[in-house]
């Protein structure tokens, strides 16, 4: 049994399952967007595969972030121990684990509708070439919004069988959302980053970091109270809005000195936020 384990180890690793923040960050909105797709609680069956895609996407996410980083994770502080920059597992071992996690997520989809089938094409290639953006780009966290908040129109799909606006909007916010909460993480690893030559919006943003940090937190706000009104959500909503504001306010002063374990927390306590905007959704729907 511990030989099987110290086997499994370096993949647990290698998938970040000894790590779930990823796999909350990534629910949370998924969850909210199956319920305002079904106006409460959505098809049982949809739920659990949306439970259970989300953590395999998520694990085939870190695996090829891994193979992409393979060179670059032994520079930085936060990353050097990971199983590929250890040498505990290969590159061929990496993208082997993608492509499974991958496939198993697919067969999932296959119990949904084709419309559903069709858009889960393109999680899988926004999940390959986000961890390659940081060499090409200043906004990698831009496209891990996009890669992350996929799961979005793919909820309305698979409770509706359609795309109405809303769903693109929800999709915008998490991609605002997303830039700003990476964007923490970035900043605890700027000074590596710099050093091994990679991009990030922490190093685009540089002494602007928290004032940009603050307007896409806004942005954020804004774009869900624009939702909440277009749907015509109850005032539960908006006291959920509230408190992730608040969270937003306490994420800018943890962070203000830019030490690297603040901005760490900063991004770990998007948790919170991410919690309290979909249980003050399910709790809408559940006083109507």
């Amino acid at each position: 049994m511990i030989s099987i384990w110290s086997r499994l180890q370096p993949y647990w690793q290698l998938t970040r399952m000894n790590r779930p923040i990823g796999i909350l960050l990534l629910l949370w909105p998924t969850l909210a967007a199956l319920w305002i797709a079904a106006g409460g609680l959505p098809d049982i069956k949809i739920l659990l595969i949306f439970i259970v895609g989300v953590v395999l996407m998520r694990a085939a996410g870190c695996a090829i972030n891994d193979y992409a980083d393979r060179h670059i994770d032994g520079q930085v502080w936060r990353t050097e121990n990971r199983p590929l920059a250890t040498g505990a597992l290969t590159a061929k071992q990496a993208v082997l684990a993608f492509v499974t996690l991958s496939l198993l997520a697919f067969l999932l989809v296959l119990f949904l509708n084709p419309f559903t089938i069709m858009l889960s094409l393109v999680a899988v290639m926004l999940a390959a070439i986000y961890p390659f953006m940081k060499r090409f780009t200043y906004l990698p966290q831009l496209v891990l919004g996009m890669a992350f908040g996929w799961a979005i129109p793919m909820a309305f799909a698979a409770q509706t069988n359609s795309l109405p606006v809303i769903a693109w909007w929800l999709f915008v916010a998490n991609i605002v959302w997303t830039t700003m909460y990476d964007t923490f993480y970035a900043m605890a690893d700027r000074e590596d980053d710099l050093q091994a030559g990679v991009k990030s919006t922490a190093i685009l943003f540089g002494k602007n970091d928290l004032f940009i940090q603050a307007l896409l937190q806004l942005g954020y706000v804004l774009i869900m109270v624009m939702i909440g009104l277009q749907l015509q959500l109850g005032m539960v909503f908006y006291l959920g809005l509230l408190i992730a504001a608040l969270f937003f306010i306490y994420q800018l002063r943890l962070s203000r000195h830019r030490e690297r374990n603040a901005c760490l927390q900063a991004f770990l306590n998007n948790n919170w936020v991410g919690a309290v905007v979909f249980f003050s959704i399910v709790l809408h729907y559940s006083l109507v």
